[in-house]
């Protein structure tokens, strides 16, 4: 996700055709849907995800990493699961490129959790803060409601393999919360600024990485990134966990805020961000993102 100024990478990749066509796609169907009420895009766009996308694309791969890690599970559960997948991720999909719009209506919703008082002292005291959560519900919800409560927010993001949604998906989550920083060298030295800064650095730590530790994620090996908890220990900042909860509604969500992880070592500590992640995870099996190739050295995630 990503185009040039200061803190984003550049594109390095050619545009080819199929990334042409692909965005051109994706980018109609956006069109389209934007041109509901709010109210009516999201569980229109969630209709289509599970109806139209699921089947052509997510469902394969969502019930292979069940499979992996729930072998047991009835084949009745698997596929009220993949349909809450698909549902979830078609609204979160036009959620954030709604943009301002969709800040403005997350900005409105409560902020609670054991570990919002935590927060509120780091802010007071411009005290560094590295907020960790997952692919669950919608985790640019706490982005823009923090932000909302005055909070610095910036945000850590991977960006795509596709330059042209790349550059168009930079452009709307940064009109949700600024600012954002690539994952890489590129944006490496600006992170770290406005970490040093008192900032909050908000960051997705369930990213299978080639090069992470070995740690128990839902019961499973993953190679998990444990640069959260080194950064935490380095420079001092609170590692907080936090998640956006999708309501029965379809619309709102339950935004938690967890306690600080205590600094002790970047294994313990990455652990501890990863069991809390398996926790929401548990609890609400349909909120979270199957899509993502988890578990790749397993050999489940083989297949496109």
């Amino acid at each position: 996700m990503t185009a040039p100024p200061l803190n984003r990478a550049p594109d390095t990749d050619r545009l080819s055709m199929r990334h042409w066509a692909e965005d051109r796609a994706t980018g109609a169907l956006i069109g389209l849907m934007r041109r509901l009420p709010y109210r009516w895009r999201v569980p229109a766009m969630g209709w289509v995800s599970r109806t139209v996308l699921a089947p052509l694309l997510m469902n394969r791969r969502t019930r292979a990493n069940l499979r992996y890690v729930f072998p047991d599970l009835p084949s009745d559960e698997v596929r009220r699961i993949c349909r809450a997948v698909a549902d979830n991720f078609g609204r979160s999909l036009i959620e954030i490129h709604s943009g301002a719009e969709f800040a403005r209506f997350a900005a409105s919703l409560p902020i609670g959790g054991k570990g919002l008082a935590a927060l509120d002292a780091a802010h007071a005291a411009q005290r560094p803060v590295i907020l960790v959560s997952a692919h669950f519900g919608n985790y640019d919800a706490w982005r823009a409601g923090l932000s909302a409560r005055g909070f610095r927010v910036g945000g850590l993001y991977m960006p795509m393999s596709n330059p042209a949604a790349n550059r168009r998906y930079v452009a709307t989550i940064e009109s949700v919360a600024k600012p954002l920083f690539p994952r890489g060298s590129a944006g490496m030295a600006d992170m770290i600024r406005f970490l040093r800064s008192g900032g909050m650095l908000g960051l997705l730590g369930d990213h299978h990485m080639s090069n992470g530790e070995v740690i128990d994620f839902l019961g499973k090996p993953a190679r998990t990134a444990t640069s959260a908890a080194k950064m935490a220990l380095k420079y001092n900042a609170l590692l907080v966990p936090l998640y956006a909860t999708r309501n029965p509604d379809g619309l709102t969500f339950t935004i938690d805020v967890e306690e600080p992880i205590p600094h002790s070592d970047p294994l313990t500590m990455t652990q501890a961000l990863n069991d809390s992640a398996s926790a929401r995870v548990r609890a609400n099996m349909g909120q979270w993102f199957w899509l993502h190739r988890r578990w790749k050295r397993a050999g489940v995630n083989d297949a496109p």
